[in-house]
C-alpha cells in the first residue's frame, strides 16, 4: 500500500497511551501501563499482529512479523531498543521496521572530489512493530503495543521478495554441497543448476542466488597458506610415488606445483600460470601450470626453468604472454632462443575498459579500424593507419594507445607474420583454451583440492582430444579441386590441417601468377596492381612468398600453391608438409631408431598409429578383417615378449606435468 503523503507517518492499531504520531528516530521510554493496555478486538487473525499480541520472548515476535512480511511483501530490521540487559528493568521495548525505514545520508567529500553515492533502498518508509516487555502479570513477556502497516513504497510480489537478503538463507546441508561442488571445480552457476534438479524447483527458485554462494565459498578461502603448503607438497610426492610420470617441483619460500599469467587464483590470492599449445589437430593441450607466491622475476624464472625441465629442456618457437615486463625478462634470460609477442586477445579482453568511455557511439567504429590494421601484412601500412586512426578518433593523448604503438612489434601481425605461431592468434582458439581453463580456475577451497582437480581437468581433455581425433579420422575426406596436390596432401595432413590447406586450394583458383627476372607476381584475378612476390627453386624444393602464410601457420598460402600449379607440380614439396600437421608427429624411421629415452614419444606415437589404424579399418568390412586378423597376430607375439618394471612404469595412459 501508498500512503498519500510519504513524509506523514500513519499509526494503526496503536496503544491508546500513546496517542501520538511517534518518530522512529526518537528517544522516549515512556513506558506504557499494562492496565492501559486494550487488546485490539479489530481482527482475530493470528497472522496479522495486533495490539496486546503476546509473544514468549522478542525473538519469537520478531519472527512471525518477519514471517507477516514476507506475505506481504517486504521484509524487517532490527531498529531501536529502550532499556539493556542487565541495567535496571533490562531491555523493556524493541522496535522492528521495515527494510525500506529511514534514509542514507549522502556521502561528503573532504577535498572537494565527487564521490560514488551507491543507490539506497531506504525511501523513509514508517512500517513499523513495537514490543513492550511486561513483567507485573507473572512471568515476563512481550506484547505488541505499536504496530503500522502504510508504507511509501511498492510491496514486492512473492516471487520478487524472496529475493531480499533477509529471506536468502543456505542451510547448513546445502553449504555441504556447495564445498562438495567446489571441490570437482564446477562453476557457480553450475552449482545452482544441479542443486535445483535436486530439489525439483524452477530456476531461480532456490532460496539463494549466485552472489551468496560466492559470498560462501569466499568466506572458506582464509586459509593458513603455510599449513596449506605443506599439504600440498605431501599430496605431491604421494602422487608421484603412484605414477612415475607425475612431475612437480617446488621452492622453500614460493609454493608451486606444476603460464597464461592473466589468471588468479582467488581461493588462495595467488598468481597461476598456464602453460597451453596446439596439437596437430588443431586442438588445445595442456603442458602444465604453476602457482606463484609472487609475481617477480626471481619468481617467474624459477617457473620457466621448472617448466624446461618438465620439457627436457625443449624450449618452445613462440611464447605469447600477457602484458607483463618481469615476465619478459624472465624469457629473455630462460629461453634467449624463444620469440617472445603478446596475446592479442588478452589485450583485446582490455578494450571495453580502456576506451568505451572515451570513444562512446564510436567505440565499435573504431575496434573495427584496430582489427583491420592489426591484420594487415605491410609494417609501412599499418603505422600510416595507426596515424590516421589516431587522427580521426582524437586519441592522440591517450595513453592506452602510446602504449600500444610503443608495444606493436610485439603483437601486430605486420611484425609477426615471420614467426611461427600455429594458429594461437585466432579467437576461436583463444575460446577454446579459456574453457578449458575455467575448469580448473573454479575450484575454491584448498591447494590440495586444486592440485585434484587440475588433474580431473587435465584428464578429461585428454579424454576429450583423443575422441575428437578419432572423429576427425573416421570422417571421409571430401576433395574439392581434384588436383594431384590435394589428394597427396590429404594422405599425410590431419584432417584439421588440410582442411586449412583445402582453403588455399580453393581460393589459388582465382589467382594469376606471372613469371618476373626475380620470381613471380601473384595477385587476384580481378586486380590490375598489387600481389605478392613469390620466389621458388624447383631444383631444390625451396618456395616461400611475400605473406609469409607458412612461416606464421605451417599452411602453404594460395600464392604459393598457385606457383606450384602453373609450374605442373604434382605434390607440395616435403618441407611444406611439417611434422607438426602430420597424422604421425613422427617417421617411422625415427620409432625404430629412437633411445630408450625417447619412450614417452614412442608411445605417443603408437596411439597415433592405432587410431589411424581404426579410422581406416572402419571404411570397409575388408578392411575391417585385415586389420582384426592382423592385430589378433600382432598381440599375441607382444604377449610372448617379457614385461620389465622399468617399461610398466614408462608406459602410463596418462602423461601429466604439473
Amino acid at each position: 500500500m501508498m500512503s498519500e503523503d510519504a513524509g506523514q507517518m500513519l499509526v494503526v492499531y496503536d496503544d491508546p497511551s500513546d496517542q501520538r504520531s511517534l518518530s522512529l528516530d526518537e528517544t522516549s521510554s515512556t513506558e506504557e501501563s499494562p492496565d492501559e493496555t486494550r487488546l485490539s478486538l479489530e481482527t482475530t487473525d493470528d497472522a496479522i499482529p495486533y495490539i496486546g499480541q503476546r509473544f514468549a520472548t522478542h525473538d519469537a515476535a520478531y519472527e512471525f512479523y518477519s514471517e507477516f512480511a514476507k506475505r506481504c511483501g517486504f521484509s524487517i530490521r532490527r531498529h531501536r531498543t529502550e532499556g539493556k540487559d542487565g541495567v535496571g528493568k533490562g531491555l523493556t521495548r524493541r522496535y522492528f521496521v521495515c527494510h525500506r525505514a529511514g534514509n542514507t545520508p549522502l556521502k561528503t567529500s573532504n577535498d572537494g572530489k565527487p564521490q560514488r553515492n551507491r543507490k539506497s533502498s531506504r525511501c523513509g518508509c514508517q512500517a513499523y512493530l513495537r514490543i513492550s516487555k511486561v513483567t507485573d502479570l507473572g512471568p515476563a513477556e512481550w506484547r505488541v503495543t505499536g504496530f503500522v502497516n502504510h508504507h511509501n513504497h511498492e510491496l514486492l510480489e512473492p516471487n520478487q521478495v524472496r529475493f531480499l537478503p533477509a529471506y536468502r538463507t543456505i542451510s547448513d546441508t546445502d553449504k555441504s554441497r556447495i564445498l562438495m561442488f567446489a571441490k570437482t571445480g564446477i562453476s557457480v552457476q553450475q552449482m545452482m543448476r544441479l542443486m535445483e534438479l535436486e530439489k525439483c524447483v524452477e530456476p531461480g527458485y532456490l532460496p539463494f542466488t549466485e552472489k551468496d554462494v560466492r559470498n560462501l565459498l569466499q568466506s572458506f578461502r582464509k586459509l593458513d597458506q603455510e599449513d596449506e603448503s605443506i599439504d600440498l607438497l605431501r599430496m605431491c610426492k604421494n602422487i608421484k610415488e603412484k605414477d612415475s610420470n607425475f612431475k612437480f617441483d617446488h621452492m622453500i619460500s614460493l609454493c608451486a606445483v606444476v603460464f597464461d599469467t592473466t589468471h588468479r587464483l582467488t581461493a588462495f590470492d595467488m598468481p597461476l600460470g598456464i602453460w597451453v599449445g596446439m596439437n596437430n589437430y588443431g586442438m588445445p593441450c595442456f603442458f602444465g601450470c604453476v602457482l606463484l607466491r609472487e609475481e617477480n622475476l626471481r619468481s617467474l624464472s624459477w617457473a620457466l626453468k621448472a617448466f624446461l625441465g618438465f620439457m627436457d629442456g625443449k624450449a618452445p618457437q613462440t611464447i605469447l604472454t600477457d602484458q607483463n615486463m618481469c615476465l619478459k625478462e624472465a624469457i629473455a634470460i630462460e629461453m634467449p632462443t624463444t620469440k617472445y609477442a603478446l596475446c592479442i586477445w588478452m589485450i583485446v579482453a582490455k578494450f571495453p575498459s580502456w576506451f568505451n568511455a572515451v570513444l562512446g557511439e564510436h567505440y565499435n567504429e573504431w575496434k573495427a579500424e584496430f582489427y583491420r590494421l592489426y591484420n594487415l601484412e605491410s609494417i609501412e601500412d599499418f603505422e600510416l593507419g595507426w596515424k590516421d586512426m589516431v587522427n580521426s578518433f582524437g586519441l592522440h593523448t591517450n595513453r592506452h594507445i602510446a602504449n600500444l604503438f610503443a608495444l606493436r612489434s610485439l603483437w601486430a601481425l605486420p611484425y609477426l607474420r615471420s614467426h611461427f605461431f600455429a594458429g594461437m592468434t585466432t579467437t576461436g582458439h583463444s575460446k577454446a583454451i579459456n574453457a578449458f581453463i575455467q575448469r580448473f580456475l573454479s575450484a575454491q577451497t584448498r591447494l590440495a583440492h586444486f592440485v585434484e582437480q587440475v588433474a580431473v581437468a587435465v584428464d578429461f581433455k585428454d579424454q576429450a582430444a583423443e575422441q575428437q581425433t578419432m572423429q576427425q579420422n573416421l570422417q571421409n575426406i571430401c576433395l574439392k579441386t581434384g588436383a594431384p596436390m590435394e589428394s597427396h596432401a590429404a594422405s599425410i595432413l590431419t584432417p584439421f590441417a588440410f582442411s586449412k590447406l583445402q582453403e588455399q586450394l580453393v581460393l589459388a583458383a582465382h589467382y594469376a601468377s606471372f613469371q618476373m627476372d626475380d620470381g613471380f607476381l601473384v595477385r587476384h584475378h580481378t586486380k590490375l596492381e598489387g600481389g605478392r612476390k613469390v620466389y621458388w627453386v624447383p631444383q631444390e624444393g625451396i618456395i616461400s612468398c611475400s605473406c609469409h602464410q607458412f612461416e606464421f601457420s605451417g599452411i602453404l598460402c594460395r600464392h604459393a600453391l598457385r606457383v606450384l600449379s602453373t609450374g605442373n607440380c604434382f605434390q607440395i614439396p616435403e618441407r611444406y608438409l611439417p611434422l607438426r600437421w602430420r597424422r604421425f608427429c613422427t617417421s617411422p624411421a625415427k620409432l625404430l631408431h629412437s633411445s630408450p629415452t625417447d619412450q614417452t614419444e614412442r608411445i605417443q606415437l603408437l596411439q597415433s598409429m592405432v587410431s589411424s589404424l581404426v579410422a581406416e579399418s572402419a571404411k570397409s568390412k575388408e578392411r575391417l578383417d585385415i586389420a582384426t586378423e592382423q592385430v589378433s597376430i600382432l598381440l599375441s607375439r607382444i604377449r610372448e615378449q617379457p614385461v620389465t618394471s622399468q617399461g610398466v612404469r614408462d608406459i602410463s595412459p596418462i602423461h601429466r606435468n604439473l
